[in-house]
């Protein structure tokens, strides 16, 4: 298969924010399983934090998994989101946390980024910040973060590698990186112009 172009990336980039300003209006009926709270109990979260947010943040969920049952968030960590997308995690990670830890949520898609924060000001908390920002290229110093968790996301990156070295770098030492995501489980297409019209569907 041939690398991915700039004229493929600005596509797939395209194609991907046409969806999720969608989703940011609301979730339901643009993927193929269960979102909102319907989607978290189906997912194991906790309920008694998904019992301390709204319902209508809590409708605005559409991982494809959990990635907190993957490690502890501990009180007073620091935590990145990757792909943040209407912050539900995010909220999640910064209960976690409690009011010495910080959660910063990134996402690519501005109108994402006006849903977290809505959602965030029907919440009382005050450790979270949003930014607009890419997981290939992310604007925090080496060892910024106790966990990075990212929720559905990564298959949407076009440069995974990179956005692993990212990751990593800004890890603190013994970080944890806790992942949910969709796998391929059958041979892609052997073509890029393929790969690339399929990428967000």
């Amino acid at each position: 298969m041939k690398s991915i172009t700039a004229g493929d990336r600005q596509r797939i980039q395209e194609t991907i924010r046409q969806k999720y300003i969608r989703v940011a209006v609301s979730p339901e009926g643009n993927f193929k399983y269960p979102t909102g709270k319907a989607g978290l109990k189906g997912q194991n979260y906790n309920p008694e934090i998904l019992s301390a947010l709204p319902e209508d943040v809590l409708a605005n969920y559409c991982g494809v998994g959990n990635p907190f049952i993957l490690g502890l968030i501990n009180e007073g960590e620091t935590v990145l989101d990757i792909g943040c997308g209407a912050g539900v995690d995010t909220l999640i990670a910064a209960m976690m946390v409690g009011p010495h830890g910080r959660v910063v949520g990134i996402d690519l898609i501005p109108e994402m980024l006006v849903r977290s924060r809505e959602n965030l000001r029907k919440t009382s908390l005050h450790n979270v910040s949003f930014q607009e920002t890419s997981a290939e290229d992310l604007p925090f110093d080496d060892g910024s973060f106790d966990a990075v968790i990212s929720n559905g996301v990564f298959n949407l990156i076009p440069d995974k590698l990179k956005a692993l070295k990212e990751i990593f770098r800004v890890l603190k030492p013994l970080g944890r990186f806790m992942i949910a995501d969709q796998v391929l489980t059958v041979e892609p297409p052997g073509d890029t112009r393929s790969i690339v019209e399929n990428w967000a569907k």
